[in-house]
């Protein structure tokens, strides 16, 4: 909770081009934790993912855009009514709508994309709506109320809305899909959308260099590579564990009788016996 809440504040202070992909540090962070205190072993490939995020999160902060903070919640506001972000998010909530009423009644089971995609799309408008509401709170403890202003409450709504929207279909895609499955996709899905809005509406990319630019994109393609190359490891260690045995887990035993010369005749005639407990003593 306290990291979420550091995350929260990170917005207030940094572009989203640059706090969204360091979030790839923690799944670092929980890689080493589980290797020491729980004892999983870290395998070559998540050593790799690990070394990948790492330089992948120091080229994004050496070439990472200054934040530009608004001086007040109108500004905001008029960043999000401009029309490349209008049509941003117009297009994302007019294809979201079309993909809940007519795609995933009948995909979504099987297809991971569709549960994932509509919870990065929300997740990008979370994240936008999260930085002005963050904005507007820095504001107000400086001594600047803005939360007179109608467009800090319709902030903290649109925040709320997208939100849950976020966290109901991220549910569904872990309730249906293995987790190492989800975890690399929605990362990469979330990371990438996240920061395509927060570049629309504010201007985040704006006065950099081609080069700077550039470098951004090689540092975020190194840290999702990282992602998925963890992810690999954690879904390759568990395939190499040994299966467990379920039926002493159950309680239940079989046997298989290969006495006599007709095997599969004794095969048929052998069954599942549950072992009976020994009567209580008087």
């Amino acid at each position: 909770m306290l990291g979420e809440v550091a995350n929260f504040v990170a917005y207030v202070f940094a572009p989203a081009v640059l706090v969204t992909p360091l979030g790839a540090l923690s799944i670092i962070v929980s890689s080493v934790l589980a290797h020491f205190v729980l004892k999983e072993r870290l395998n070559k490939l998540g050593v790799l993912g690990c070394i990948s995020c790492i330089v992948g999160s120091v080229v994004v902060v050496l070439h990472a855009p200054e934040e530009h903070m608004p001086d007040s919640v109108e500004e905001i506001w008029d960043l999000a009514t401009q029309p490349g972000f209008l049509a941003y998010a117009g297009t994302t909530l007019l294809l979201m709508a079309i993909v809940v009423v007519f795609i995933e009644p009948r995909y979504g089971q099987k297809n991971i994309l569709i549960y994932l995609g509509i919870c990065s799309s929300m997740g990008s408008l979370t994240v936008v709506s999260i930085k002005a509401v963050g904005v507007a709170i820095k504001l107000t403890l400086d001594g600047m109320n803005q939360l007179a202003y109608p467009h800090t409450w319709l902030f903290i709504l649109v925040a709320v809305i997208c939100g849950v929207s976020q966290l109901n279909y991220l549910n569904k895609a872990l309730d249906t899909f293995d987790l190492a499955m989800v975890s690399p996709v929605y990362y990469v899905m979330f990371t990438t959308l996240t920061i395509v809005a927060s570049s629309i509406m504010f201007k985040d990319g704006a006065g950099q260099s081609l080069s700077s630019i550039a470098s951004e994109c090689c540092g975020l393609v190194t840290i999702l590579s990282g992602t998925i190359l963890l992810h690999a490891a954690k879904q390759k260690e568990a395939a190499s564990s040994p299966a467990s045995t379920w039926p002493l887990d159950r309680g239940i035993s079989w046997y298989i009788s290969v006495g006599s010369d007709n095997l599969l005749r004794n095969v048929e005639d052998d069954y599942f016996a549950a072992p009976q407990s020994s009567p209580a003593t008087p």
